[in-house]
């Protein structure tokens, strides 16, 4: 996809409901977007397709914990001393950029470097902020949005606004593992929003300061995370073509040296192939006992898992998958947008998986009289409690057509005279828009099966 193109599709999500800016009459927020019709179901989709693949098996439980928690988590999770980004300020403007992004910007890779390191690169190369000024000298800056509870804006009163959901599963490991007896290895999953005060945002929804997570905690014997590793590695690719994703267009991405969070022993990034180049949209990690070992401590509850069969306890080991669900979003209205020319003009299509389309299906009566309207509002009524369905009797069946094509629906539904006599309607295709005649009556089936048997193109 082109800038040009990207430029369109955000157009797109604005004027067809998918996204708006934040607060957008009082002129935005930067960092913040909201979710419209469209891109909320769009979302919703995305976020059930992973949780039945996450939760509907014997091994892995969910749970949907509180954003707010005591500060001695993050204490104890390393993100109050670690979760930092090296900033630098324009010395005119003081806008603040990140270092590790301006440089990369002026082609230095900064892989494995550390603050102190692109420091002195900074400095030697002679690097100016975007607008030319001289800049300041880096220094770290903690990504975690700060409140107060209670009446007192003191440090006692001092919480977070969790910068991941992680911490939410380890912290209630034992809780849910006491109550529905699981045994391990088995998992514990959560959606949920999360909050960095990232330094600056850019590229639409790909980095911004509110976001939602989609992430599962499994608990291992020490000894088997590798295993355990490679097999959830395995799994996760492969769901990405539940969604619509292709291969093509996936690549891994492998965390060595500095690289490495504080708490990963290994890590592998899913990346998406965006049109400024390849970014990350889930990670698979290997957090050996880091943060039960840490909560443990911190809190001084023991946390060990007891091993009936060999009468041992231990600290679990865990391995992690953490997905972004509105990087995966974007990734899906990227991968979707498609301009192709028919008939001398361009048709904008948006080809998501029919899994994740907001509206599966259009019911349009060819023409508003002759019955045409109370037989397709029926149709659209008996499909409803089955998949989301939109109504439109609105002008030419063409521009109908149209409409729909751009905001990703699979199927449109014409009844018309031949309606009237038989009980069939024609069944348009998004992608192909080839044509079929399917009986009312097996409509729902009919759907259902198309559904299922969609391939990435």
């Amino acid at each position: 996809m082109s800038d040009d193109a990207m430029e369109k599709l955000v157009s797109l999500c604005k004027r067809k409901g998918f996204i708006f800016q934040s607060s957008e009459i009082y002129g935005g927020l930067n960092g913040c977007w909201d979710y419209g019709p469209l891109g909320v179901e769009l979302l919703r989709n995305i976020k059930e397709v992973w949780w039945k693949a996450m939760t509907y098996r014997e091994d892995v439980e969910g749970i949907d914990a509180s954003i707010l928690m005591n500060q001695r988590v993050w204490e104890a999770s390393g993100h109050v001393d670690s979760f930092t980004d090296p900033m630098v300020e324009d010395r005119k403007t003081n806008e603040r950029f990140r270092l590790d992004q301006l440089l990369e910007e002026n082609g230095i890779d900064v892989a494995g470097l550390s603050a102190e390191e692109m420091g002195t690169l900074l400095r030697e190369r002679d690097i100016k902020s975007p607008k030319g000024n001289e800049l300041s000298d880096p220094r770290q800056f903690n990504l975690m949005f700060k409140t107060f509870v209670g009446p007192l804006e003191d440090d006692s009163a001092r919480v977070f606004l969790r910068p991941e959901t992680a911490q939410g599963i380890f912290v209630n490991y034992l809780n849910v593992q006491a109550a529905t007896r699981q045994k391990l290895p088995f998992g514990i999953a959560q959606i949920g929003k999360a909050f960095r005060n990232e330094i600056n945002t850019k590229n639409f929804l790909f980095r911004t300061r509110e976001f939602e997570q989609m992430e599962m905690q499994y608990f291992v014997a020490p000894g088997t995370q590798d295993e355990w590793f490679d097999y959830w590695r395995a799994e996760r690719w492969k769901w990405f073509a539940q969604i619509g994703l292709p291969e093509r267009k996936l690549s891994w991405h492998e965390h060595q040296g500095d690289e490495l969070a504080h708490y990963a022993r290994a890590a592998f990034d899913v990346q998406y192939e965006f049109p400024f180049g390849p970014g990350e949209i889930e990670g698979i990690h290997n957090r050996g006992d880091y943060d039960l070992s840490q909560h443990e401590a911190f809190a001084g509850k023991q946390l060990k898992y007891f091993d009936e069969e060999q009468r041992t306890k231990f600290v679990p080991y865990v391995v992690e998958t953490s997905i972004g669900a509105s990087r995966t979003l974007m990734a899906c209205l990227v991968q979707a947008y498609h301009e192709e020319e028919v008939k001398g003009e361009t048709r904008v299509v948006m080809r998501f998986h029919p899994r994740i389309a907001p509206i599966k299906a259009a019911v349009l009566p060819l023409v508003k009289r002759d019955g045409m309207p109370a037989i397709a509002r029926q149709i659209a009524e008996d499909l409803r409690p089955y998949m989301r369905v939109l109504y439109d009797e609105g002008g030419a069946i063409g521009r109908r057509y149209r409409r729909m094509d751009e905001v990703g629906t699979p199927f449109c539904l014409t009844v018309d005279s031949d309606t009237l006599e038989d009980q069939t309607v024609t069944v348009r295709a998004r992608d192909t828009m080839a044509q079929e005649r399917v009986p009312i009556a097996e409509l729902h089936a009919h759907l259902e099966s198309r559904i299922d048997a969609w391939q990435i193109p």
